[in-house]
């Protein structure tokens, strides 16, 4: 299979997760795989952390800007500041609303040039931030969807470069940025990107060629594993890692997010620049914190926070961190409760206080550089 196929959305490699006996979920519209047999979650995990591991992540939206002031027009746009980076590298930037500064997705932009950028959002919110870009570009730029076009591969792990070496693509390029090459005769971009917070890669291939690059990674002397949706979910978790539609969302600002790092606040102009500065100016009435478990309890999405018998947050994510071999979570807490670092909260797990302890991600220490 080599095409992208509908009801539901599946990746061109559908087939070899299939062979490889994957379990599939659905998640933004698509059916991916959530794990295999004779691995599982903690297994795919464990070979990110300590091997290379690799992730069909063509889900990930792919669009494109081009054309006189491309790079001009989306940096007026999206958060971050793109005349930070020069042409090569790529950034992490937010599209915001302008009215109320909530989080419409989080997207990497990889800047070709003062007239490309490519840009990869997510899943489920590829069309609207295409919709929004377009309802904005002058009549001389093209916008296009390009969800379709491409599959991704995330290569990620500590043996990450001697997979790719070993394949002779590039390695040697900086911690987010990106190089064209050719595997035979098949043109990708090697991104040094990835939402792990190991040392990876993530290739975007022509849809069309997925399955030739995925068997070429398998074909060679480095036994990677294939690793589904949970293993990602626990990985990014670990690290703190916002995923939009829980951690960030229309709902949730940047700022409530920790997410103002990415956010050119000395710009003239981005989508939600007057809100989110007030905002920033005033205080948010809530933030992101990571808690850990004091416990066996193991906190998940939408749970309720609680200090004694008041109401403080809710869960956003939650899981068994495989690492620490404890429950993790980020929660969003209420700034007039006046909890920080090391407060002692419970969390409802199931009708059960679950003890937890308030800190800062990551929950792990990353060894991406």
């Amino acid at each position: 299979m080599t095409a992208f196929t509908e009801s539901p959305l599946r990746s061109p490699l559908h087939e070899r997760h299939v062979a490889l006996g994957a379990k599939f979920a659905p998640f933004g519209g698509w059916e991916m795989p959530l794990e295999y047999a004779g691995g599982g979650v903690l297994k795919e995990h464990a070979s990110v952390r300590e091997a290379v591991g690799i992730f069909d992540v063509s889900h990930l939206g792919k669009a494109r800007v081009t054309g006189p002031g491309a790079a001009d027009f989306v940096n007026s746009c999206l958060t971050n500041d793109l005349a930070r980076i020069k042409p090569g590298k790529a950034q992490y930037t937010l599209c915001c609303d302008d009215a109320t500064g909530g989080v419409v997705d989080d997207i990497i932009a990889y800047l070709y040039g003062d007239e490309h950028v490519f840009l990869i959002p997510n899943a489920a919110n590829t069309a609207e931030v295409v919709r929004r870009l377009k309802e904005r570009a002058p009549a001389d730029l093209t916008i296009t969807n390009e969800h379709r076009d491409f599959a991704v591969l995330a290569v990620q792990g500590p043996r990450s470069t001697d997979l790719l070496a070993e394949l002779g693509l590039p390695t040697e390029h900086e911690y987010m940025s990106f190089e064209t090459a050719r595997l035979d005769d098949v043109e990708l971009t090697v991104c040094r990107t990835g939402y792990t917070g190991e040392h990876g890669y993530e290739l975007v291939v022509p849809a069309a060629d997925a399955v030739r690059v995925w068997d070429r990674l398998f074909a060679g002397g480095e036994q990677p594993r294939a690793c589904g949706l949970g293993a990602r979910d626990t990985l990014r978790t670990e690290m703190g890692y916002p995923l939009h539609g829980q951690d960030l969302s229309l709902e949730i600002t940047p700022v409530q997010a920790r997410s103002g790092w990415a956010v050119g606040w000395n710009k003239p102009a981005f989508w939600g620049k007057d809100v989110l500065t007030r905002e920033k100016a005033g205080g948010p009435r809530r933030t992101l914190w990571g808690l850990v478990a004091n416990d066996r309890g193991i906190p998940r999405a939408h749970m309720e926070v609680l200090v004694g018998d008041a109401r403080v947050g809710e869960i956003t994510s939650g899981t068994f961190s495989p690492t620490r071999k404890i429950g993790i979570a980020l929660a969003l807490l209420d700034t007039a409760a006046g909890l920080g670092e090391g407060s002692q909260v419970e969390v409802d797990v199931r009708g059960r206080r679950a003890g937890m302890t308030v800190t800062k991600p990551p929950f792990v220490t990353p060894s991406v550089k």
